[in-house]
């Protein structure tokens, strides 16, 4: 692709970075893990919408601006250049709406993605479960036909906002034959096809049979949460795709969550950035071994950046997500762990005292984990791109 920004693109470079530099915080929020905090980053989801910044490549219709995924990934660098706040609402915005553009219908998105835009409806994911963590085909939870809808029951957990959010969207087993469990199939008897019979739905927390149980991380914030459902009623109108069709449409879900829109470079170009200024700035010249992690941090992000311009042509000339988002998804797990770790080791002992550092770094040690743990995506890498054998199971 070319490199070089037509006129268009830099004005809209140039509106993004003037709007931050005007209305970006001058002190860091509350964590959004916390209630003051989700309620702070809520109404900065409101601000960012009234400049239609919120989702800028979503239809005018629905809060966007009609940009092209190319401006988007503009906005994005602006975006973590300028230090903006994290986005509450990301599961919705990064991982739903893409999934409602491709499975939903014109009265799902004209219901749903308005008031995602403006996070007056935060999303949570709900696909994990107890015996189900990155092998979601394993899932148990049920959906179960009931007049004009389905009951849902089960538990989820590792739900990520649930604490706070009021919607959530997940997988839930829809046909009692699909069933893997050990007592639903004597052993060496398991169903031809144990990606088949889940139904792709979406369900108000705070709804008759649900229960939020907050889990509390090493910090005391409650930045996940399990989800209780007791024969939940949930109309047909909140079904994504065909029901017994859910495990294509959660493909789209993670493939977005994987490889393009719930990580974009910016996220790494702005710290990246930061790391090469506490190097120029902190840094031991002698330590040449050290100097070359940040110069390999640096160049890791520069090329998450083009890989990611590549996948931006390949969808614009009409190509889709597939499993290539796995090596995506790979690589830019490992930067962010790498990159952290170099920042810490360039403090010192002074790392555990600069918090944006070691936050920073806690948080990139779930990288490998969320999304499909990265022992799945090589899987996925060995057998869907190179087309090796199955290992022995």
């Amino acid at each position: 692709m070319d490199l070089d920004l037509d006129e268009r693109t830099r004005q809209f470079r140039d509106e993004v970075a003037s709007w931050l530099a005007a209305n970006v915080p001058d002190k860091p929020m509350d964590s959004f893990d916390s209630a003051a905090g989700f309620a702070q980053h809520r109404e900065w989801e409101a601000q960012l919408a009234d400049a239609r910044l919120s989702a800028v490549s979503w239809p005018e219709e629905f809060g966007g601006r009609d940009c092209s995924l190319l401006e988007w990934v503009i906005f994005e660098e602006e975006y973590y250049a300028a230090g903006a706040p994290l986005r509450v609402n990301q599961n919705g915005i990064f991982m739903l709406a893409p999934t409602l553009f491709s499975h939903g219908t014109p009265e799902q998105r004209r219901r749903i993605l308005p008031k995602m835009a403006r996070s007056e409806e935060v999303w949570a994911q709900a696909w994990s479960e107890p015996e189900a963590g990155s092998d979601i085909a394993a899932l148990r939870s049920t959906a179960t036909r009931t007049d004009g809808g389905w009951l849902l029951s089960g538990q989820k957990t590792w739900s990520s906002r649930a604490a706070f959010a009021d919607k959530a969207f997940g997988l839930f087993r829809s046909d009692p034959d699909s069933d893997i469990s050990p007592a639903a199939h004597p052993p060496r008897t398991p169903p031809k096809d144990r990606h088949r019979g889940m139904t792709y739905l979406m369900f108000d927390l705070h709804a008759d049979g649900v229960r939020v149980r907050p889990i509390e991380q090493l910090d005391g914030e409650p930045g996940f949460a399990e989800i209780f459902l007791d024969n939940v009623f949930v109309p047909d109108a909140d079904v994504i795709g065909e029901p017994g069709g859910g495990w294509r449409v959660a493909m789209t879900t993670a493939n977005n969550e994987r490889g393009l829109s719930l990580r974009s470079p910016g996220r790494f170009l702005a710290a990246a950035d930061r790391l090469l200024e506490l190097w120029r700035r902190d840094g031991d010249p002698a330590d040449t071994a050290l100097a070359s992690r940040v110069a390999d941090a640096w160049i890791g992000a520069r090329a998450y950046q083009l890989y990611t311009f590549g996948t931006v042509t390949r969808l614009a000339d009409g190509g889709e997500l597939g499993p290539e988002s796995s090596v995506n998804k790979l690589f830019w797990s490992r930067l962010d762990v790498e990159l952290h770790e170099t920042a810490l080791d360039v403090l010192g002992a002074q790392g555990e005292l600069r918090g944006e550092w070691l936050d920073g770094w806690l948080f990139s040690l779930s990288g490998p984990i969320y999304g499909g743990t990265d022992q799945i995506q090589r899987t996925t890498v060995a057998e869907r791109l190179l087309g090796l054998p199955r290992g022995a199971r």
